[in-house]
């Protein structure tokens, strides 16, 4: 397997060293690291070509992370892609387990990780409604994002039949691939830890957005109006859409904002009604 691995980043110099290492060290080499500069300002750029000149970069104006996994997806050639946030760290046998269960699963597209949470320094337990699912996975996908993308390996041939990540969402952009992929491919999953996960920092984009069931409405909602959804699916999406889009009512009625209240009130009666 020719593994490509693409690390998004934008300001976070103090953070990505740790990133590149975690990739250097894997048990499986990999074939190529990308990392996709998201218009910093900081010296990343500077740290990359100095530190780690085997590693490919790429410049580009802030257009979002989105956009930069994007970038980095169509100039890789590796037949498997490999995503890994820059304030994120692989450990040392990540990839190999991979490459071990895929080879136990040949049919296989889709394969994550469970991992471990380090928020403000110290190490916290997820809980029950965090716990990584396995198999066909999209009514796991449709409450909260269950993969983290810093654990994923996917076949360059899933983004060919599916897209790539909506560049339209500032946030939730991996929920809304997941949500797209779960609908066609078995998620496989290793499960033990094989990634660490920092949290805590200020700009985590998760702090900067109020009501992120906005951002996964829309995508149900696509997901839906596709027509791909077999009539279980179908089912379920809808009784989480109803669900989320009574939070959101809820929500702005009690910040007093009536106009997207009645909005989401709006779409609440329709697929209530359908």
């Amino acid at each position: 397997m020719k593994i490509s691995v693409i690390i998004p980043t934008h300001n976070r110099r103090d953070l990505i060293d740790r990133a590149i290492r975690s990739v250097l060290a894997q048990t499986y080499p990999v074939c190529e690291i990308l990392v996709v500069d998201d218009g910093s300002t900081d010296g990343t750029d500077e740290l990359i070509v100095t530190d780690f000149p085997q590693v490919r970069l790429i410049r580009q104006a802030n257009h979002g992370v989105s956009s930069a996994r994007n970038v980095g997806i169509s100039q890789s050639f590796g037949d498997w892609l490999a995503f890994l946030d820059s304030d994120d760290e692989w450990l040392p046998d990540k990839l190999k387990r991979q490459v071990e269960e895929l080879s136990r699963n040949p049919e296989g597209q889709i394969i994550h990780t469970d991992e471990i949470w380090i928020r403000d320094g110290k190490r916290v337990n997820p809980g029950k409604r965090h716990r990584k699912p396995s198999g066909w996975i999209f009514n796991n996908c449709l409450p909260l994002c269950c993969v983290s993308p810093s654990s994923i390996v996917i076949s360059r041939t899933v983004f060919d039949e599916l897209g790539c990540f909506d560049e339209s969402l500032p946030v939730c952009e991996d929920y809304d691939l997941w949500l797209r992929m779960s609908t066609r491919h078995p998620f496989y999953l290793v499960e033990e830890p094989q990634i660490i996960k920092y949290g805590g920092h200020s700009d985590q984009l998760s702090k900067r957005f109020w009501g992120m069931d906005r951002f996964r409405v829309r995508s149900i909602l696509n997901c839906l109006q596709s027509g791909q959804l077999n009539s279980t699916q179908a089912q379920e999406a809808k009784r989480v859409l109803l669900d989320k889009l009574s939070i959101l009512v809820h929500g702005f009625r009690k910040h007093e904002n009536h106009a997207q209240a009645d909005h989401y009130q709006e779409l609440q009666i329709r697929w209530g009604n359908s």
